[in-house]
């Protein structure tokens, strides 16, 4: 279905001059909305918070009393702060992204082509200037994969366009650590790491290498519309199914349908 935009009442209305629209100088967060209502609102509004921050805005307060009130059966809620307004939209989880749960995803790698990121970097920042992501994913398709997952030039995993790497080395679920790597701290990665004690699983933030990454028991992209989307395949090699996959969707609360 089509996504209705809900305005925050009080806030501006989107106008030709307003930079967002003008420059992509704006910040959002995809937030995935349930029967019960948003998951993790709260991180996401914290991170929103952050983003603007770096852009010298502030989040209206009005934008967490709207979103509290949505529910969805496996819907996407989406939150956007500019210069001259902000404003919500709400609907279905993309079904590429429930295929993607469900069956995982083929993922290549690439140099992003920096060796340090420059003082000025909105990296860690989500920002509504996506294109670049976008392209990235496209062109990760023109490939014949899913995906994408971006590499500093001396090959250390960094994180996907628009989602957050996770490993399994043993008995540790594993992450890319957001500081000194300028990647985005992932909201739902935050989750599933301080969730998994409860299955006898340990957690650690590092640097691993490609090299390294193709020893890993099981390799996830995690976003918070898809949740855990696995590679099973990367750069052309065939990875087999993790039986952590099921296990780890129900631990977040996603349905896992085997396909």
């Amino acid at each position: 279905m089509s996504a209705p935009i809900l305005v925050i009442p009080g806030s501006g209305e989107l106008t030709a001059t307003d930079r967002g629209l003008l420059y992509g100088e704006g910040v959002f967060e995809t937030v995935h909305l349930r029967p019960d209502g948003p998951w993790e609102l709260g991180p996401h509004l914290e991170r929103l918070a952050r983003s603007a921050a770096l852009l010298g805005l502030t989040v209206p307060h009005g934008l967490a009393d709207l979103a509290a009130g949505l529910t969805h059966e496996d819907g996407a809620l989406r939150l956007v702060v500019t210069p001259a307004t902000s404003f919500a939209t709400v609907s279905d989880v993309p079904q590429i992204s429930r295929i993607q749960r469900r069956d995982g995803i083929r993922l290549i790698t690439h140099d992003l082509g920096l060796t340090k990121r420059p003082p000025w970097s909105l990296s860690g920042a989500k920002t509504i200037s996506y294109a670049e992501n976008l392209a990235a994913k496209r062109w990760a398709e023109l490939q014949g994969a899913d995906d994408l997952l971006w590499l500093t030039s001396d090959g250390y995993a960094l994180e996907g366009p628009t989602a957050s790497l996770v490993w399994l080395s043993g008995d540790t679920l594993c992450t890319v650590p957001a500081e000194p790597t300028g990647i985005l701290p992932g909201t739902t990665a935050a989750k599933l790491l301080s969730s998994v004690v409860a299955l006898g699983l340990r957690t650690e933030e590092r640097m691993i290498s490609v090299d390294e990454l193709a020893e890993a028991d099981a390799i996830w992209l995690v976003s918070s519309l898809r949740g855990l989307a696995e590679a099973r395949t990367l750069n052309g090699s065939a990875r087999a199914a993790s039986p952590w996959t099921p296990r780890l969707l129900g631990l977040l609360g996603f349905i896992h349908r085997p396909g």
